[in-house]
């Protein structure tokens, strides 16, 4: 009975179709337009805007000819190394003396110009036939620039392209302190390549190993922006660290992917 008193009292009641609505308070309005600015930002944003993303790979400092692996012609024992690591050799150029249980001596030779960056033999040591003894890069001369090879993921190498800027941070060179080195890409390769083969081209077992860890990789070429400092090359830093930067020295590659709209990255 209460229910119908109520209803009956609701039906008796005038009409207050002259009282003014209220749809939305003031702050309601506020919020719904910082929604719609919002919105409207972040549609331009996503078409004309653009993305930046970089890609890190590991990678050395050669100067781009590859290297090659001396090794011992004959069993016997080391009597003489005539050459220093780090220094230079001509064609042909006496590099280690080894002696036979028979007494004879066998020298072996350098096969091309270059730098010597591996040297294994030692006077008093005893090799076998075909062991390694010493690794030269070939270079043309001491002055010869700098290039980075570095060893990107397969599956990224196709995001890549001539021209695209890369920053180094060279292992020799402290970044927090002389900045990364400045460089561009020149050269993409076009198959992964196999542990072997980049320990030859590197003269490095050991190397070959380290960059086909996570599987076979694309080796991409990278030159160093000149500049007149001690390094001879350009750096984040005003000068750059005060010394010359040592082929085979390790790095590691920020390359600068070419920007991209918001939309576009997303649906890609």
């Amino acid at each position: 009975m209460q229910f119908r008193q109520q209803a009956l009292s609701k039906l008796q009641s005038p009409e207050e179709l002259d009282l003014p609505v209220r749809f939305a308070r003031p702050q309601g309005w506020l919020v719904l337009a910082v929604t719609v600015l919002v919105m409207i930002a972040a549609t331009v944003w996503a078409v004309t805007g653009t993305v930046s993303a970089t890609l890190s790979a590991p990678g050395i400092l050669t100067h781009g000819h590859g290297s090659y692996v001396l090794q011992s012609p004959v069993a016997g024992q080391v009597t003489a190394v005539l050459a220093e690591e780090g220094g230079q050799v001509a064609p042909g150029a006496p590099l280690v003396r080894i002696r036979t249980e028979r007494g004879t001596t066998t020298v072996v030779r350098a096969l091309a110009a270059g730098r010597l960056t591996g040297l294994v033999a030692s006077i008093g040591a005893v090799v076998t036939t075909g062991a390694d003894l010493a690794s030269v890069e070939r270079t043309t001369g001491p002055r010869e620039p700098l290039t980075a090879t570095l060893y990107v993921p397969a599956e990224s190498a196709a995001t890549l392209s001539a021209g695209t800027p890369v920053d180094l941070a060279v292992a020799s060179a402290p970044t927090q302190r002389y900045g990364v080195l400045r460089g561009r890409i020149a050269a993409v390769g076009r198959t992964a390549q196999p542990r072997q083969r980049i320990a030859a081209f590197l003269g490095s077992a050991q190397l070959g190993e380290q960059f086909s860890r996570a599987g076979q990789p694309v080796a991409v070429r990278v030159t160093l922006d000149p500049a007149h400092t001690a390094s001879g090359y350009a750096w984040s830093t005003t000068g750059g660290p005060p010394f010359a930067l040592d082929s085979m020295t390790q790095a590691t590659a920020a390359v600068h992917l070419a920007a991209q709209h918001p939309i576009d990255w997303l649906l890609s």
